[in-house]
């Protein structure tokens, strides 16, 4: 089969004004970036603000393995076969970030026959909004150290910044940094740090935010930095918010392109999962919801990252009620986790899926905690046996789990029939009582322990360092009631990438904590996970090349 570039290159894309004029959008309410790309207008959400809302259909997978889940690639396939059967969806997904693309995991846009175009734009530049996130992060760094600079009029501790310059790029020399080297002229000499644009606290309040007087609320409530005095020291101290917020006007805006089968997509925002909270914008969402009746939108990375804090933390601050999830998993990702190597998943093994095959258990247990009618579909690979198939299908429904097989990276959405269907079903006969998994009011340190022993499955958490003062530190400062987003590898239940399936009587390790005021939750940071990815030792950026034509190649 041809690679996901070819194929989306060798796609005959509608004009996005067609795309619009299906799901009811006006020229005028668009605001074009060339013929295949667009951002919505002010007015057509405000336009459609009173319309009822449709269902909204989660999309989250197992812990990810190198043998591959397809979390996205089921997202477009499932809007597309929507499209097939006639039903009014829409797709509202996350904006890739560059560091993937051009370091190991590659892009966010679908696979094989279910992808987003056109791919080469959504994986690169796009609309230029992380290029805004960006130049507002960076910006407030600059008038945070102009302000030390021009004599420190609110007392900032240098030894106490917390906020980051960033950059859309895995770049590890970044990481620790030290500034203002030269002369006196040249700014105070401190150390400063990077973090990877899509971690940056502005990326979470852009997605997080319901419209732009919320954006600048959430802007300068940010804090920044500490006085001498152990107080917090927010942007808006530093007048940064009217310059941020003018940086940011359009990037607020939801982005509308499409699928290889003419399916509308609302691609907006792109905050990691394992380091941020994982989701595509509020306002996307919600105004996917106006415009049809089944919105199909994911979480990153496992269940156990991007389910977790789609429910706690943006439904909670969106108030959103998912009305069913779908859960993917491979059975060569199942094996994968029951200790087979990678170059032998494609050989049959049903010992090994027994033994595997406990992650997907955990994740569906997880799931039904928020007590959302739960779909498992199987990505079926043409190596998976017919035994292994009905294996994993009658595990689920002795669960009480629906399960439905897809085959959209193969055939798009004719592959996705028997899913669409599966979640039709659900909707229409399983009534979603969704709760969260914890209250705002409970303290920080038993939200941690919750999500840590519910969700992972940890014995103990073991609070290393200062962390455990931070937190105290944090909750006697007035913000013990925010949410948490837990920073954790991806590829493990626990704090430890190597423990795979289901890890049992693990502590989980906290090494830091702190506070994103703005964006409105408090970061956990466990194990080693890092905020600024660094390139593998053969980058993606290797293989990426362009030719005289302008016709980019490389890109996966």
């Amino acid at each position: 089969m041809k690679s996901d570039i070819q194929i989306a290159q060798e796609a005959k894309l509608l004009p996005v004004t067609k795309i619009a004029e299906k799901i009811g959008i006006d020229f005028e309410e668009l605001e074009l970036y060339g013929k295949y790309k667009a951002k919505i207008s002010d007015e057509y959400l405000k336009r459609i603000e009173d319309n009822e809302n449709g269902k909204l259909i989660l999309v989250t997978a197992i812990n990810p393995t190198p043998a591959g889940e397809g979390k996205t690639t089921t997202s477009v396939g499932l809007g597309q076969a929507f499209g097939k059967l006639g039903k009014n969806a829409i797709i509202a997904l996350r904006e890739p970030s560059l560091g993937p693309c051009f370091g190991m995991k590659g892009g966010a846009a679908g696979g094989g026959m279910a992808q987003v175009v056109p791919m080469e734009d959504l994986n690169l530049h796009f609309t230029g909004d992380f290029h805004a996130i960006t130049s507002a992060n960076n910006l407030l760094a600059a008038l945070l150290d102009n302000h030390i600079q021009q004599g420190n009029e609110l007392q900032i501790d240098t030894r106490q910044i917390v906020w980051k310059r960033c950059l859309d790029m895995n770049d590890r020399v970044l990481r620790n940094v030290v500034v203002g080297l030269g002369n006196k002229a040249d700014g105070v000499v401190r150390e400063d740090h990077f973090v990877i644009t899509v971690a940056s606290e502005i990326m979470a309040v852009l997605c997080l935010a319901e419209n732009l007087t919320d954006l600048k609320e959430r802007l300068g409530n940010m804090v920044v930095a500490y006085t001498y005095d152990q107080m917090p020291v927010y942007a808006k101290d530093l007048k940064a918010v009217g310059a941020m917020a003018a940086l940011l006007k359009d990037a607020m805006k939801p982005n509308l392109i499409q699928t290889l089968e003419h399916t509308p997509a609302l691609i907006h925002g792109g905050p990691f999962a394992n380091i941020a909270h994982g989701c595509n914008s509020i306002i996307a969402t919600k105004t996917a919801l106006k415009m049809s009746d089944y919105v199909i939108t994911e979480a990153g990375f496992g269940a156990d990252l991007g389910a977790e804090k789609f429910f706690d933390i943006k439904c909670r601050q969106g108030d959103l009620k998912p009305d069913a999830v779908v859960l993917v998993a491979t059975i060569r990702a199942l094996k994968y986790n029951g200790g087979v190597a990678k170059d032998q998943l494609n050989t049959a093994s049903l010992d090994a899926l027994k033994k595997g095959i406990c992650n997907l258990e955990k994740h569906i247990e997880n799931l039904q905690k928020y007590q959302v009618p739960v779909i498992v579909t199987l990505n079926a690979f043409a190596t998976d046996s017919e035994e292994e198939t009905e294996y994993v299908k009658k595990f689920c429904l002795e669960r009480n789990c629906e399960f439905a097989l897809s085959k959209v990276w193969e055939f798009g959405g004719d592959g996705g029939i028997e899913l669409a269907n599966k979640v039709l079903d659900t909707l229409e006969h399983k009534k979603s009582d969704f709760k969260l998994l914890y209250s705002s009011e409970e303290s920080l340190l038993y939200k941690i322990e919750t999500i840590a022993k519910e969700i992972y499955g940890a014995a103990s958490v073991n609070f290393q360092g200062k962390s455990l003062k931070q937190i105290q530190k944090l909750e006697e400062m007035g913000f013990g009631k925010l949410p948490i987003c837990m920073a954790k590898t991806q590829y493990s239940l626990s704090d430890d990438a190597t423990k795979l399936g289901r890890p049992e009587n693990f502590e989980l390790n906290v090494r830091d904590a702190y506070v994103l005021n703005g964006a409105g939750f408090v970061v956990v940071l466990t194990g080693s996970v890092m905020t600024m990815p660094g390139l593998p030792k053969t980058p993606a950026a290797y293989g990426i090349d362009v030719t005289q034509d302008g016709i980019i190649s490389g890109l996966f």
